[in-house]
């Protein structure tokens, strides 16, 4: 069985939809979810279909081996971060390597970087007229969004659109797509990563 760790800060969307989709997978569990807040809501969605959680503060994760025990416990093949607002720590990155992927909402390298997460970017999005925007799913490597892509796509952004309209239409692709790129990167021939051209959906 391949086993997924979820790191998440937030309300928890996309950790409940892959606990979702992978619940009666033959070949693939979600095994654990992860938040650097003790408050977030991800944590009590996930204790509620069953699946082990807990939080952690930024001491275990950046200043100790704490956090990074509990990973290499948990045996993952595969960690995705999912509304994950905390940069990895280099012992943390360096224990998996091209076995962390990370979700950003918008076409990277566009609107990426620290501070660009949620709503600033939608904002970001409105404010520059942009016409069309979408999702980049990518492994996580020491910098902020600048891992290599694995798959993006897109949707449009109509003159009207406020940012609220355009994180709805994010929260769209990521619910139809993410669980999809996930099952696709552990089904991978060898159990190795493919490489990200496997996955890279070109823009028209």
């Amino acid at each position: 069985m391949k086993r997924i760790i979820i790191l998440a800060s937030g309300s928890g969307s996309n950790a409940e939809n892959l606990i979702h989709f992978f619940r009666d997978h033959k070949t693939i569990s979600v095994v654990q979810v992860l938040s650097n807040n003790s408050q977030a809501k991800v944590l009590e969605r996930t204790k509620k279909l069953g699946v082990s959680a807990f939080s952690f503060n930024r001491i275990a994760f950046a200043k100790t081996d704490d956090v990074l025990k509990l990973l290499k416990a948990s045996q993952p093949d595969l960690i995705v971060l999912a509304g994950f607002l905390w940069k990895l720590p280099e012992h943390i990155i360096e224990a998996f390597p091209d076995k962390i992927i990370n979700i950003h909402p918008a076409l990277l390298p566009k609107y990426g970087g620290k501070g660009m997460y949620g709503s600033f970017v939608h904002e970001a999005i409105v404010a520059n007229k942009e016409t069309e925007t979408g999702i980049s799913i990518h492994y996580v490597n020491a910098n902020y969004d600048e891992g290599a892509i694995i798959f993006q796509t897109k949707c449009p952004v109509n003159a009207t659109d406020t940012a609220e309209d355009i994180a709805a239409k994010i929260h769209d692709l990521e619910m139809e797509h993410f669980p999809k790129v996930v099952q696709e990167i552990l089904n991978s021939k060898k159990n190795k990563i493919p490489k990200p051209k496997t996955y890279n959906q070109k823009l028209s």
